[in-house]
């Protein structure tokens, strides 16, 4: 089937200028671009006063871990509806495949985020993914699954047998056209491997041409994962661990979601930008990704410490180990750089839907308590299993700079949960990018591009990211003018998102969701 679009300007992904003009596709191929197309087409839509693009790309994802439920579409649905056609799965060093189908730890694959609910090989995965992906993935193989399918949460160093066994899966996905790996140094039982282990996966992912992308193990300039007392902030020490592996490796390097997280670490924007641009002038391939907004999710136990979480209910509840808490509470506060009335409640329990969206502050006025005393029992409450929404991630600042650094790509870095207060990055991302580019001046084109061609350059995606004759089908339709937010709602749908193809077929059409499973797992060349 032949499609025409008439009259849009035309983003085409390079960062120019757009112009005017038109676009066919066939079936699931752009046939023609620019200029006045005369072509007969068995459709023709009208964008005048629109704007086409090829389809978003969304640079961190993990949607890889819903496309075999039931209810997949749910998982999907608000992607589309922000224009991502393609996402980057299997990051923070989690995957669903990469493991032995009767692992005794399949429970552990997903590092207590995810659920895998059937680990497999990467071709079984290619297998059963076949036909039932509403938006295209690209995969990564993520360390952490693979490490857990062989040994759990064991924190014992590898042997070597366990490390060639690793790199098995790894040479498995690599041949099959994965795309690269990941390592998530803040989760288990990723941030158990050894040097040896890490360089070994890094490594094998550079034999065949891959990107490894890295979760370091601090986004804040202190953290409960390197010594307290450094000479740089845990911040930077995050980011020299990975430009070690990279360095030492061969590997082309992905460093995820840039954030700086509690007004503290604010002022260490240029010093890490500054370790970027070194080594890109050393000539080594490293870039980064980033939000949109200044929070992301955290879990309810962020600040709470491990010593007193070991502690019987007698003991924590004597009055000295209640004074010590508090100043530990303080002083992680203090350091970091983050309030109270910075967390926001996602999730509690299911009896108690009463909390959600609210701050503790807000709640524990609303019950009389102190703000302490309000967080204690919201950790009780969830079993210490409560999730938040964690502020001061960024300024107006960070965001405005890292949105015009030509080494950011753009992601949404969330996924739908089940229950709680949905997550705002899911829903709005993509527009919210729009929304802040005209505030800041930044041009359109500027903004595609990190959307599509360089996110697709960055990764090697073959036939993405463009409005090139042979390339894919995959489009977005948007009304730059028409680009609404809602900050207040998180699952709100986002204005501004017209129409979107994924390898042409309408998955959503004047505004208006349609569906349909026509994505498809995109393979390395």
């Amino acid at each position: 089937m032949k499609i025409l679009f008439k009259n849009g300007s035309i983003y085409d992904g390079s960062g120019e200028a757009p112009s005017v003009g038109d676009v066919l596709i066939e079936d699931d191929t752009i046939l023609e671009v620019g200029g006045s197309i005369s072509a007969p087409a068995d459709k023709v839509v009208d964008l005048t006063g629109l704007q086409i693009c090829p389809g978003f790309i969304d640079a961190h994802s993990h949607n890889d871990f819903f496309y075999d439920r039931e209810d997949a579409e749910k998982y999907y649905k608000p992607f589309i509806e922000q224009g991502i056609t393609t996402q980057i799965t299997g990051n923070c060093s989690f995957s669903p495949f990469g493991a032995d189908p009767d692992t005794p730890y399949r429970d552990k694959m997903g590092g207590g985020l995810f659920d895998t609910l059937a680990p497999c090989s990467f071709a079984e995965f290619k297998e059963r993914a076949a036909g039932r992906l509403y938006v295209n993935l690209v995969p990564l193989i993520g360390q952490g699954s693979v490490r857990a399918g062989i040994a759990g949460y064991n924190p014992a160093p590898f042997t070597p047998e366990q490390i060639e066994k690793e790199l098995g899966f790894v040479r498995e996905a690599m041949e099959g056209g994965a795309f690269g790996g990941s390592l998530g140094f803040m989760y288990e039982p990723d941030r158990y491997a050894r040097e040896d282990e890490i360089l070994a996966f890094a490594r094998e992912i550079a034999r065949y041409g891959g990107i490894v992308t890295v979760h370091p193990r601090a986004c804040s300039i202190v953290s409960a994962d390197y010594p307290l007392l450094t000479k740089k902030s845990h911040l930077e020490m995050g980011l020299d661990e990975a430009v070690d592996i990279m360095e030492k490796s061969g590997c082309r390097l992905e460093y995820s979601h840039l954030i700086f997280t509690g007004q503290r670490s604010w002022k260490l924007l240029d010093k890490m930008l500054d370790t970027f641009y070194r080594e890109r002038r050393k000539g080594y391939p490293i870039a980064y990704d980033n939000y949109a907004f200044h929070y992301g999710a955290s879990v309810i136990t962020v600040v709470f410490p491990e010593w007193y979480a070991q502690l019987s209910r007698e003991e924590a509840a004597k009055p000295v180990n209640r004074f010590k808490l508090q100043l530990t509470i303080l002083m992680y506060r203090k350091v970091l750089g983050i309030d109270w009335d910075d967390m926001v409640i996602a999730y509690i329990s299911d009896e108690h839907p009463e909390y959600e969206g609210k701050t503790i502050p807000q709640a524990a006025a609303e019950e009389g308590l102190s703000n302490l005393d309000m967080y204690l029992k919201l950790v009780d409450l969830s079993n210490r299993a409560g999730s938040i929404y964690l502020g001061k991630y960024y300024n107006e600042e960070i965001v405005r700079r890292l949105m015009e650094d030509e080494l950011s790509v753009f992601m949404t870095d969330a996924w739908v949960v089940e229950k709680g207060l949905q997550n705002i990055a899911a829903f709005q991302t993509f527009p919210q990018f729009f929304v802040l580019a005209k505030r800041y001046g930044i041009p359109a084109e500027k903004i595609v591009r990190k959307m599509t061609g360089a996110t697709a350059d960055r990764y090697g995606i073959p036939q993405r990211g463009y409005l090139k004759p042979g390339c894919k089908a995959d489009l977005t339709v948007i009304d730059l003018d028409g680009m609404r937010v809602d900050e207040k709602k998180p699952d709100a749908k986002p204005g501004g998102i017209v129409h979107v193809y994924v390898n042409g077929r309408p998955v959503l059409q004047d505004g208006a969701y349609v569906g349909g499973q026509a994505g498809e797992i995109v393979l390395k060349r």
